[in-house]
């Protein structure tokens, strides 16, 4: 048997139809020649026909196990429910037993109040660039000429037309603010140092004029840190004498200022003479 025709069995055996080309296409390679079994094969009976087909049906599908899902558990019917379709009568609760009151959800705690900014305006006159001249608010000319003079009468000539501004915060609604007081310090530091570089101060004491009559000049009181006649902000002893504005109109609290004058006219005359070069 010719290798062809063992591969044509092996074809039949295994369900594949063979076929043979009728016509030969133009440009193929001829049909090898060999011996074919013409020779046709039996028809099986209907029986073995009917089983072949049986044998040869898919079997069918398993459908793979879907989990079993928790049935949910029964609802607890109440005490009372029970009774009722019992018949038998629902028993008195007593008089002292509270009712259960329903439990109320935990309320949310509210957002966190932004802190508010100091807001203040500082008048910066520096005398003898030894002395910081402090005012709340702007200094009008009414109450400059007045710090002039009053420095004359205790004996300090110097000029006081000079006048810096410092206002805070220096951009409103800018930034946040997390620790107003704090932050109102360091600005304030920060201003003064940069003055002295700029102007060749060398301070030595401060001089605030203003109480505490609004919230501003209480604000810029606490910005300054007052204690034990000392700013902690500046870093400098501080004098404090009344509000400018205060003394144009009272001329008993200008004669109530005469004797704190007087001793802040020999402490600089005091300092005048240790600067003062020796003789020979």
């Amino acid at each position: 048997m010719t290798p062809e025709v063992a591969r044509r069995h092996y074809l039949d055996a295994m369900g594949i139809t063979g076929w043979v080309a009728r016509y030969q296409l133009p440009n193929a390679r001829p049909t090898e020649a060999c011996e074919w079994d013409e020779t046709p094969q039996a028809a099986p009976p209907p029986r073995e026909r009917l089983q072949a087909l049986l044998d040869d049906a898919p079997a069918p599908r398993a459908e793979p196990a879907r989990p079993r899902q928790a049935e949910p558990p029964p609802a607890s019917a109440s005490p009372s429910a029970v009774r009722a379709l019992l018949g038998q009568p629902a028993p008195e609760v007593p008089a002292t037993q509270e009712a259960e009151k329903p439990v109320e959800p935990a309320a949310r705690p509210s957002p966190a109040t932004p802190a508010r900014p100091l807001h203040f305006t500082l008048s910066c006159v520096c005398i003898g660039n030894r002395w910081l001249s402090l005012h709340p608010g702007e200094l009008t000319p009414q109450a400059q000429r007045l710090l002039g003079n009053l420095l004359l009468a205790a004996g300090i000539e110097q000029d006081v037309t000079e006048v810096t501004q410092f206002k805070w915060p220096p951009m409103a609604n800018t930034f946040a603010v997390e620790e107003p007081l704090e932050e109102a310090r360091e600005g304030l530091s920060a201003f003064i140092a940069g003055s002295a570089s700029r102007k060749q101060w060398a301070l030595e004491r401060v001089l605030w004029w203003g109480g505490a009559e609004s919230e501003s000049v209480a604000d810029t009181l606490r910005v300054l840190n007052v204690q034990d006649a000392q700013s902690q902000t500046l870093a400098l002893p501080l004098w404090q004498g009344p509000a400018l504005e205060h003394l144009l109109q009272s001329g008993e609290a200008k004669r109530a200022l005469w004797p704190m004058l007087s001793a802040l006219a020999q402490a600089w005359q005091a300092r005048a003479k240790q600067d003062a070069p020796h003789g020979d």
